[in-house]
């Protein structure tokens, strides 16, 4: 099953665990095994694979680790680059914080005494 916007959040959870029960099978690793590997409980490996409760982000890690496929967060989520004028605006300085959103004149409105906000 392709993981999409249209899966609740348990979809995501029972998807993923299945695709990490499978790489763990490819490797012919038991439950045991891979949670000596990654450092982890067997019941974290349980978890994960079941997809039916959410366990910290750092167990995941561990095991996605130790099964050879941290790299592809990569691919999760890429290093944003900054556009060619972006950069030169920069000049190799990198932003420390994001911009808010400007207000438009028309919905700026000056305050005057006796009014609430």
């Amino acid at each position: 099953m392709k993981i999409t916007s249209q899966l609740t959040d348990e979809g995501v959870l029972q998807e993923l665990g299945a695709r990490l029960s499978n790489a763990r099978i490819e490797q012919n690793l038991t439950q045991a095994a891979l949670a000596q590997q990654a450092g982890v409980a067997k019941r974290t490996v349980e978890r994960l694979e079941s997809g039916t409760v959410a366990v910290q982000l750092s167990g995941l890690l561990r095991v996605c680790r130790a099964l050879g496929l941290l790299e592809r967060f990569e691919t999760l989520i890429p290093q944003a680059l900054a556009s060619p004028m972006a950069q030169l605006k920069l000049q190799g300085r990198k932003r420390q914080r994001a911009a808010g959103k400007k207000a438009t004149p028309a919905e700026t409105k000056k305050w005057t005494w006796g009014e609430s906000s």
